[in-house]
């Protein structure tokens, strides 16, 4: 995007900024709204204690079309949060709400047995850092538009826009974390969202040293970054792992055109349609788990599309966040407003998926733009996934000619390989051994591993030595 347009983006949004009446340099008092969306109450079914506060509730980025964010701000586990860095966590879709993913099943403190009760992850990511999730787009979760045309005419450059502004004004809300070291980080279509967010914010603070976020870094898992390669590696996977015939993966290569991702040719999607069916009644994210068996007739449902597999995947966590989050007790402890909440809350919005109106075919050129600017990159892959696999991972990171900082080895947990790593001059690759798409609900302990080694900037952890007195 040129510089022409970034600084009309700017300016529309500290436009917006000013008609919503935010004095940024002589906020009245900012704590009160902040102690107003403070939990204070346990959640329903949550049997244990907590040391750690959290928050939750609205932050309207359009006055006009009353176009409004939901958060949930979960502190880190420590006598001094403000200490510990800030991560704002986005799941894909795009339409797909990062509480029902990233909280709910992945890397959050609360998660959600069968039976509506919680339980305490013992993996949570905030032990080690301050956690922002929200629903974005509009339409995702309990975030809302009083136009409802907005959920008709999302996509990747308002979505960014909206980000930051929420972004610009949480901190007005929250302005004892704006000196705390922040980072970005997401998966799977959020492999747009992050690198796209984290560009309008290096614009932004260029533009105005006056309330600059103080970006470190991102990292990514599991991403859509090119469309190409995306492409190229999912076809690879799966005729690597054997769930296609050498035939079909001949005939994908030969007549799926890379560049269309939206609008495959309808010989291309003759082909994808016969893959989806040698495919079987796999969980396409997680190719050797079983999927979850709610009911006999069950089964997947999936369409093939030329960079993702789109998929209505309703593994038993996700079950138990739509029965939980659809709970009137449950949104009014978590502020949910009663007369903007949605019929039935959903852990994705078909609608905003369906009606995405821009999708870039590769976000490399953000990666080139960013990776100059000592940005902290991570991309990380579990490598069970055929919907965005290790493959397509590799093939991305290859097409950015980066040299090689640490050759390829494996890494280490309790003296088992966690997976593989490589760092280049600007970013590292994190391979992590038998996770599916969503790494951290397959592998939660080498997931904080991860998540440990980005924030302090280290390499994954090698194999201890082994001591030379311990064989006697």
């Amino acid at each position: 995007m040129a510089n022409s347009e970034w600084s009309q983006i700017l300016f529309i949004i500290l436009g917006t900024l000013f008609i919503c009446n935010i004095n940024f340099a002589f906020a009245t008092d900012p704590f009160l709204q902040q102690n107003k969306d403070r939990v204070n109450e346990a959640l329903p079914g949550q049997n244990f204690n907590i040391n750690f506060k959290h928050y939750s509730g609205y932050i309207t980025v359009n006055e006009d079309a009353d176009r409004t964010l939901f958060y949930w701000f979960i502190e880190a586990d420590h006598v001094d949060p403000t200490s510990k860095p800030l991560l704002l966590w986005l799941n894909g879709g795009p339409g797909c709400s990062s509480i029902a993913y990233g909280e709910a099943e992945e890397f959050g403190p609360f998660h959600i047995n069968s039976n509506g009760t919680l339980y305490l992850n013992p993996y949570s990511w905030n032990q080690v850092a301050n956690i922002l999730y929200i629903d974005s787009p509009i339409g995702v979760g309990f975030s809302y538009s009083k136009n409802s045309s907005d959920i008709l005419n999302s996509g990747d450059k308002r979505t960014a826009e909206d980000n930051l502004i929420f972004l610009l004004k949480w901190f007005e809300r929250f302005p004892q974390y704006k000196e705390t070291e922040f980072y970005i980080g997401g998966e799977s279509y959020a492999g747009h969202f992050v690198p796209q967010l984290s560009q309008l914010i290096v614009k932004h603070n260029s533009a105005t040293k006056q309330n600059s976020i103080n970006l470190k870094g991102y990292m990514v898992g599991n991403a859509l970054t090119d469309d190409f390669n995306d492409q190229l590696g999912i076809f690879q996977f799966m005729w690597a792992t054997g769930m296609i015939s050498d035939q079909t993966f001949k005939l994908l290569n030969l007549l799926c055109d890379f560049q269309s991702v939206e609008h495959p040719s309808q010989s291309c999607q003759k082909m994808l349609d016969i893959a989806d069916d040698e495919l079987g009644n796999i969980d396409p994210y997680s190719i050797f788990t079983p999927p979850c068996h709610g009911s006999a007739n069950q089964r997947l449902k999936r369409t093939l599309s030329v960079g993702r597999l789109r998929s209505v995947y309703d593994p038993c966590t996700e079950k138990h966040s739509t029965i939980y989050f659809n709970r009137p007790e449950v949104q009014k402890i978590l502020h949910v407003d009663p007369d903007h909440k949605p019929a039935k809350w959903e852990t994705c919005n078909d609608d905003v998926f369906s009606n995405w109106k821009d999708s870039p075919r590769t976000v490399l050129d953000i990666y080139r733009e960013l990776i100059p600017t000592g940005l902290r990159i991570w991309m990380f892959s579990g490598n069970t996934d055929s919907v965005l696999p290790v493959t397509s991972t590799r093939y991305t990171i290859a097409a950015l000619k980066l040299p090689t900082v640490s050759p390829w080895r494996a890494w280490y947990d309790d003296g088992e390989v966690g997976g593989w790593t490589q760092e280049y001059a600007g970013l590292t690759f994190v391979n992590v051994r038998g996770a599916g798409h969503e790494v951290p609900l397959h592998r939660p302990k080498l997931a904080l591993i991860l998540f440990k080694a980005f924030l302090a900037g280290t390499s994954m952890p090698t194999l201890e030595p082994l001591s030379l007195t311990a064989a006697y």
